[in-house]
């Protein structure tokens, strides 16, 4: 592993630069960046997430997801280096058969929202996307510069944003709910 930070106040960064996990330099505004940054972001947004009360079996999915998320952001951090793995993927495709064998189909769009740990749900499922743009946009960066990114973050992330899908619908029905329906029938309002 790279080095652990002994102190926060750097001033390494004053000139826009950041310090890779192989001692390598970069712009702050770097397609890498974007995307270890992304992926915190997700990070901290399961974290609020975990702050809601949530059947235990939930919890420790998250907590795990929190774990991997910390890996990929070291594997990103750390050009040619491997953290995620297709059994971190098998994990998460277990996840998926489970609570969607519990689930009724959809026939309509949902809107975000129903409880708020659903909704919640949602805002780590729209800022897992935001990772998921910014990973592709890193791998075609690094196959651009003849390093290219294993597909397994890739993969990991797609992944997870339909698991924070079906965990949403999940969440609503925990708590007593239904997911929200989008109506293209609404019809515009009058007042």
């Amino acid at each position: 592993m790279g080095n652990r930070l002994s102190k926060i106040v750097t001033r390494t960064g004053d000139d826009g630069t950041t310090g890779l996990g192989d001692g390598s330099r970069v712009r702050k505004d770097d397609a890498r960046i974007a995307a270890i940054g992304d992926v915190d972001e997700l990070n901290s947004q399961i974290g609020v997430l975990l702050c809601e009360t949530l059947p235990d079996d939930v919890r420790a999915a998250l907590t795990a997801i929190q774990h991997d998320l910390f890996d990929l952001g070291g594997e990103l951090c750390m050009p040619g280096h491997t953290m995620v793995t297709d059994a971190h993927l098998a994990r998460l495709d277990g996840w998926l058969a489970e609570y969607n064998a519990a689930l009724p189909p959809l026939k309509e769009f949902i809107l975000p929202g129903g409880s708020r740990a659903a909704a919640l749900a949602h805002v780590c499922r729209t800022v897992c996307r935001r990772a998921e743009r910014a990973v592709v946009a890193l791998g075609a960066a690094s196959a651009e510069q003849g390093a290219p990114l294993a597909d397994t973050p890739r993969r990991y992330v797609n992944r997870l944003s339909d698991l924070l899908f079906v965990l949403s619908r999940v969440l609503n029905r925990v708590n007593g709910g239904d997911d929200v329906y989008w109506r293209s029938d609404r019809g515009a309002s009058t007042g």
